[in-house]
């Protein structure tokens, strides 16, 4: 019961300190390094992926055996290369 209502309250606070951080960022004259780290790291946080399971526990998960497969498949590019300008004549 403590749990969640801590988790929330957690949320919460950070929550504002972060709108505190990005607000005084966007109106105030003096705002400054504090600002900014509080502000990217609450944007840092906000990207991270938080619905992770691990990889043998994920459904359609790619087991290690195909990855290397796909990497011993890759092959070099086999586009023409570039004319030299000795090369003859051409469109251009």
């Amino acid at each position: 019961m403590a749990r969640p209502a801590v988790r929330r309250g957690a949320a919460l606070g950070l929550g504002m300190l972060w709108w505190w951080a990005v607000l005084r960022l966007a109106f105030a004259p003096g705002a400054g390094v504090l600002e900014a780290a509080v502000a990217a790291g609450g944007w840092g946080l906000s990207v991270l992926p938080v619905h992770c399971v691990p990889r043998a526990q994920a459904a359609g998960a790619v087991g290690p055996e195909r990855w290397r497969g796909a990497w011993r498949a890759v092959r070099t590019t086999t586009a023409s290369p570039l004319r030299r300008s000795d090369a003859g004549s051409g469109p251009w």
